[in-house]
């Protein structure tokens, strides 16, 4: 899985105040969990463009103020009006520990259906999984040469190599819908 580093310095006061200090500066607070203490930082707000504003799914090497730590981005709260980031959740990976985590679903191959003139709708653009942290797919991959017109791939088809998908079973992931004008017709 694709790594990125991402700098931050220690809070020395936590509260309201001093957190809508830190964004009115373009800092971002954060709040690292799942190590033997909380780690509570800020980074700022440029820095997130690389893991918010992307479809893939990374790990995170933050370096707080020297001391490092290996994390998956887990909660992110934006303002509901001007989509300022608010504060980060930041969960620490352990080897020996699996974590859940969101990856995204890319879909390969020329479908049959296509061919025929259906349309291909990708209805599930993300699945949760659960793995260890050495074991993390960057995405995860879907073939849609067999699917033919009115077909769907559901979350129980999708193969997995040493992760688990938490999605239920029945979600559909990708269809072949049919279109208006081909319903009419006769085969």
């Amino acid at each position: 899985m694709k790594s990125v580093e991402i700098v931050g310095f220690k809070r020395a006061n936590l509260g309201k105040t001093a957190s809508k200090a830190l964004r009115e500066s373009a800092e971002v607070p954060c709040v690292l969990y799942g190590g033997t203490e909380q780690v509570h930082f800020a980074v700022p707000m440029y820095l997130f463009r690389s893991i918010v504003y992307t479809p893939d799914a990374h790990i995170v090497d933050l370096n707080v103020e020297g001391k490092m730590f290996r994390a998956i981005l887990q909660d992110i709260q934006f303002h509901p009006v001007n989509d300022i980031i608010l504060h980060a959740d930041f969960l620490e990976l352990h080897e020996d520990k699996e974590v859940k985590m969101e990856v995204p679903v890319k879909v390969t191959g020329n479908s049959v259906g296509v061919a025929k003139g259906g349309k291909l709708v990708q209805k599930l653009r993300k699945v949760k999984i659960s793995a260890l942290p050495a074991n993390l797919p960057d995405f995860v991959t879907i073939d849609v040469s067999d699917l033919d017109l009115g077909k769907t791939v559901k979350v129980s088809a999708i193969s997995t190599a040493n992760y688990r998908i938490l999605n239920p079973a029945a979600v559909p992931v990708v269809t072949i819908e049919i279109p208006r004008a081909l319903k009419g017709q006769k085969d």
